[in-house]
């Protein structure tokens, strides 16, 4: 049963139209370590993680939808009013051949998304890892687009969007302690 609020998790302005920093964007939207990646791997690793950890990897998982759908609305909100020529010089020209004004899960040098990105081993320590890294790398990734926007409004929701991945690398860090220590009293290596 899903309870949907017709809301954003957290409210998405933007100053002006600016398809190049939507193009920086798109790599949260459809790159490896973006937004849809992390919600799929998230969810599709608790089928083979202990309990203890399962609601962890749950309640992430869907909040990561959550940001998928700000990047979303960031990167319409960006190139809605965007010309096909400054679409096009901000090499997002194929993109627009392909797709129009519409979004489409590809990566900022316009890879499309993959199931390759979502890594699932069955060893609790191994894939939570794999969160720990993949969440530090969204968090790069944020940091490294503020870097580049001068668009204040969008910044603030990026902020909320970087140390959200901040978070969630520490709670997958406590669940890392929680397994190594069911691991210790069950004699398990």
């Amino acid at each position: 049963m899903w309870l949907y609020e017709k809301k954003l998790q957290y409210p998405v302005k933007v100053s002006t139209c600016n398809p190049m920093l939507a193009k920086f964007l798109i790599e949260q939207y459809g790159g490896a370590d973006g937004e849809l990646a992390a919600a799929l791997r998230y969810l599709n690793q608790r089928y083979s993680i202990p309990d203890k950890v399962i609601g962890l990897l749950t309640d992430i998982g869907t909040e990561e939808f959550a940001h998928l759908e700000m990047i979303a609305t960031m990167i319409y909100k960006l190139t809605k009013d965007a010309t096909p020529e400054q679409l096009k010089a901000a090499g997002l020209g194929a993109h627009y051949a392909n797709h129009g004004h519409a979004l489409y899960y590809h990566d900022a040098a316009g890879n499309p998304w993959t199931a390759t990105y979502i890594q699932a081993k069955s060893d609790p320590i191994a894939d939570l890892y794999e969160d720990i890294a993949a969440e530090e790398k969204a968090r790069a990734t944020y940091q490294w687009i503020i870097n580049m926007s001068d668009d204040p409004d969008l910044n603030d929701s990026l902020r909320f969007l970087r140390e959200r991945e901040i978070i969630h690398s520490q709670r997958f860090r406590e669940a890392v302690e929680i397994i190594k220590d069911d691991r210790k009293q069950q004699k398990i290596f």
